[in-house]
């Protein structure tokens, strides 16, 4: 089964580039739409009705331009929108959730800390799967402020360190194992991340895994291309700066409204 329309990628602003290049490294033949909400960033303070209007948005512009597959790149929009999108869509959706299970199943201390948003951390769909492992203490802590400075272009800021080592440190003293982010702008924090967390603390997060996931419903409902080399394509509503930062500045990025 061949199908030549791209596969598009929507997120609250720059983060979902981490889902992004798992995706794009996994099947870099594929042409890809990404859009980047950043004029709305982050969702993770907004109201549910909110953060489904901004999504419905998203995916309506993505639909436009013909994307065959759409993943919702966003833990938040994923947590409080997905089943709304997927009733109202007829496109297939592959969301984004904190990786709660490998981290719970995988730790030996039966303690995980997961670094998120106000929007993920409230949401029916987490707090659903946070029930299904009541063994394992979860330390939730909300990542306040940790969304606008990446977006802000500040990744690597005084500011940015002062909040991860706030953050983190009741974690450590908690005596968590492995770290769960709850966010696709996190991963951009990894580095920084190491340098708080002692060594034997894993950091897990869901990029890889909604990669093959994409995979799996392209072979199985959707279809793949035959195209031998495709460019993405980047939008973004404010800001086109940080996310050509983001990129390497490897790939145009164009600046619209929507």
């Amino acid at each position: 089964m061949t199908n030549n329309n791209p596969i598009g990628i929507f997120d609250s602003g720059i983060g979902g580039t981490s889902i992004w290049s798992e995706i794009h490294a996994l099947l870099p033949h594929e042409k890809t739409i990404y859009l980047a909400d950043s004029k709305n960033a982050p969702y993770g303070q907004r109201t549910k009705d909110e953060i489904v209007a901004l999504s419905k948005k998203n995916v309506e512009f993505l639909l436009e331009n013909n994307c065959k597959l759409i993943v919702v790149a966003c833990n938040t929009a994923t947590t409080n929108a997905i089943t709304e999108l997927r009733r109202d869509y007829d496109v297939p959706f592959i969301g984004i959730e904190p990786a709660i299970k490998p981290a719970a199943n995988n730790s030996q201390t039966q303690v995980i800390g997961i670094l998120a948003t106000q929007g993920t951390l409230n949401s029916e769909l987490f707090n659903k799967t946070a029930e299904m492992f009541q063994r394992t203490t979860i330390i939730e802590q909300v990542g306040h402020g940790l969304v606008q400075l990446i977006e802000d272009g500040n990744l690597y800021s005084p500011e940015m360190t002062q909040l991860l080592e706030s953050y983190l440190q009741p974690m450590i003293e908690a005596n968590i194992d492995y770290l769960v982010l709850g966010c696709s702008h996190y991963p951009y924090l990894i580095p920084q991340i190491k340098k708080i967390l002692p060594e034997h603390i894993k950091i897990i997060d869901s990029g890889e895994a909604v990669a093959r996931q994409t995979q799996n419903i392209l072979r199985d409902k959707v279809g793949f291309t035959d195209a031998q080399h495709n460019d993405p394509v980047f939008y973004v509503n404010s800001n086109p700066a940080v996310l050509s930062s983001i990129l390497d500045n490897k790939y145009p990025v164009i600046e619209k409204e929507f």
